[in-house]
């Protein structure tokens, strides 16, 4: 028998994240036919609704967040678990953001269910559903089973292809947001500051990154790595190296201690590969490395490897990339 399915989405800029798209599209293969049930915190709006429906979701519920409770997400749960029980759902899908990782967390103690975050792979097994996800900083990658009825599974972004739209009409249906007395205290966001992130796409939703690390030697020569981002329509990011010296602003950090990203092409220019960075962008799809350096650590992850000095080679590359794109 077929799974309930319901695949909880963000969004922003009043719009579905690629996050939650890329969910929507696994739940349409794991449901192999069966209805898909998305649910979104926010007014209904049938734009939102036919979009999402591309995506594979047959039907799109809204729950208003909470006025009072400064979006936390324990007090979305009481909302969330009155879906779940009146489409007898046995797994909820959700993008392994900041939000949905403790959403995930607080659903699946309240729901009494298994939870994973993030997941790179997802099947049915015998025991229940088996989910694959990289642990230790991304060198090791450990498979799962969830045994019992339910579980609450997060995807990692970008770990899955955006779903091919489909021509599935959507249902939009508004609900009402249960009493939330009752939840436990948590976390309270008191307030919002926007982060620098300079021009072109935001870091953590590009397709391509391009960071720049201690190699580059001072924040005057930081330009080549803006640059060549902005030659490939991608997003900067930097080494702990570049921002604890103050080149870049710390929002720019990929690593442990800053962003986790994962584009389908990352270039690490500059940066020795130590595993507090690596662990931030182990993740990419292609992993390409510009290092004087043969023995550098961040060619053991890299795809492809370019030795040599990067003021020679950075240039080399934006001319031609720029003679191919006519710019």
């Amino acid at each position: 028998m077929t799974p309930g399915l319901v695949v909880i989405g963000e969004l922003r800029d009043g719009r579905p994240t690629e996050a939650s798209r890329e969910a929507a599209g696994v739940a349409y293969q794991l449901a192999a036919g069966a209805p898909v049930t998305g649910l979104l915190f926010g007014s209904p709006e049938d734009s939102l609704t036919s979009s999402w429906a591309r995506d594979g979701i047959s039907e799109v519920c809204f729950l208003p967040p909470p006025t009072d409770a400064a979006r936390q997400a324990g007090a979305l749960i009481p909302g969330v678990l009155s879906v779940l029980s009146e489409r007898s759902a046995e797994l909820v899908l959700l993008p392994s953001t900041t939000f949905g990782r403790e959403l995930a967390g607080g659903l699946a103690a309240r729901w009494d269910a298994g939870a994973a975050t993030g997941v790179t792979a997802i099947h049915r097994g015998a025991a229940g559903w088996e989910v694959r996800r990289p642990v230790f900083g991304g060198r090791a990658t450990e498979t799962r089973s969830l045994s019992g009825p339910r579980a609450v599974v997060a995807l990692r972004p970008r770990a899955f292809p955006a779903p091919e739209p489909r021509d599935l009409p959507g249902a939009s249906t508004q609900r009402s947001m249960p009493e939330v007395g009752a939840v436990a205290k948590g976390p309270t966001l008191v307030g919002t500051e926007p982060v620098l992130t300079g021009e072109g796409p935001a870091l953590g939703d590009a397709t391509i990154v391009v960071a720049g690390g201690r190699g580059v030697r001072s924040a005057d020569q930081f330009h080549l790595i803006e640059e060549l981002a902005a030659a490939l329509d991608a997003a900067v990011g930097a080494s702990r190296a570049v921002t604890d010296a103050g080149w870049r602003p710390t929002s720019l950090q990929v690593g442990q201690t800053g962003r986790t990203v994962t584009p389908q092409l990352y270039i690490a220019v500059g940066i020795s590969g130590a595993i507090q960075h690596i662990v931030g962008m182990i993740g990419s799809r292609v992993i390409v490395a510009i290092n004087s350096d043969a023995s550098a650590p961040i060619f053991k992850v890299a795809d492809y490897g370019i030795v040599g000095d990067l003021f020679q080679i950075v240039p080399a590359l934006l001319a031609e990339i720029r003679r191919v794109r006519g710019r």
